[in-house]
């Protein structure tokens, strides 16, 4: 019997620090903390919501740390932005953390939880795809609708950002209020989503969103995991394997950014999330009806998605590499 214990938890623990690996590598390369991969795909392993929320964030909260680090070296953090978004999403986590906890004493957290990640997931990867698919205009004017909206309102005080523009203080703040909301109830660290909001709500330039989004995910990571670590939703049987693979993961995914263009590999970060999305679908209607295939075919896809565009990640890595040796022995002849 223990032996059997003890094969059981080797193969978990084996499990999480590959899986921890593959996320390594798509935060190194994407610059998101990968709680948009571990939350679901720990309640696809049957885990209660409260503790997949907690973990995700504690998750998230382990894996920014040395990025926010890189980005600073770099000077692509914004950091009276980073601090605003800091405030308005430490004060939306505990919202939707209390949302959590509510939904869980009536019974219906695990659905609510797993619904809502259906919903986000398949927006967010279909608005990437979408985007990934959009023809560049030649005259270079690629600045939204919505940036334009957005910065045209005008109630002070109002705050300058990298890049020139200039947005509203109680704008902002109400942005990252919202996402603040999603995080705490979804236990994701809001890099898939407040990244996107700078980038195509307020305007700032993709490298300092990345950077500052990367900073104010490491205090609102920390801050979430805390207030669920308080509860005891906190794993970290489940934590420290992931950021055991992480830390490994992420030095690939962060050389592969000087080899490998992320634009073609866009799409497959979107069909990702739509993976995510449909795993979590699939876990749910193989509970519901007692179908054990659904529950496979769940952990496949959310498994598979990750293993398959890390694996794009490397690849075009390897690809890369070997047409420069390619065209530095042509020159050389």
């Amino acid at each position: 019997m223990a032996a059997e214990l003890f094969g059981i938890a080797a193969t978990q623990l084996g499990l999480f620090v590959g899986f921890g690996l593959l996320v390594g590598i798509l935060f190194g390369f994407f610059g998101m903390g990968g709680s948009f991969l571990v939350t679901p795909a720990l309640l696809v392993m049957g885990y209660d919501s409260t503790t997949a929320v907690g973990s995700g964030l504690a998750f998230v909260f382990g894996t920014s740390v040395i990025a926010a680090l890189r980005h600073r070296d770099h000077g692509q953090v914004d950091y009276k932005l980073g601090l605003l978004f800091i405030v308005g999403m430490t004060a939306g986590i505990e919202v939707g953390k209390e949302v959590v906890y509510y939904l869980q004493e009536l019974g219906s957290a695990d659905l609510v939880v797993s619904l809502s990640y259906i919903g986000l997931l398949s927006t967010v990867g279909l608005f990437m795809l979408r985007d990934a698919r959009k023809d560049a205009d030649a005259d270079g004017d690629d600045e939204s609708p919505v940036v334009r909206k957005l910065q045209s309102v005008r109630i002070p005080p109002m705050v300058s950002i990298k890049g020139g523009a200039e947005v509203s203080l109680w704008l902002t703040l109400a942005i990252a209020a919202f996402i603040g909301v999603l995080s705490g109830f979804l236990g994701v660290g809001g890099g898939f989503l407040l990244m996107p909001a700078m980038m195509y709500g307020l305007g700032v330039p993709a490298a300092v969103a990345v950077g500052t989004d990367v900073f104010q995910i490491t205090a609102s990571g920390a801050f979430g995991a805390f207030t669920y670590a308080k509860s005891g939703a906190v794993d970290l049987t489940i934590v420290l394997p992931l950021l055991a693979g992480s830390a490994m993961g992420a030095r690939v995914g962060a050389a592969a950014t000087a080899l490998v263009d992320e634009d073609d590999i866009t799409e497959y970060f979107a069909a990702m999330l739509l993976a995510g999305g449909a795993a979590v679908a699939s876990k749910n209607l193989g509970n519901a009806y007692g179908v054990e295939l659904l529950n496979q075919v769940s952990m496949a896809l959310i498994f598979g998605s990750a293993l398959l565009v890390s694996g794009a990640v490397v690849w075009a890595s390897v690809r890369s590499l070997q047409d420069g040796e390619t065209a530095a022995t042509s020159s050389a002849d």
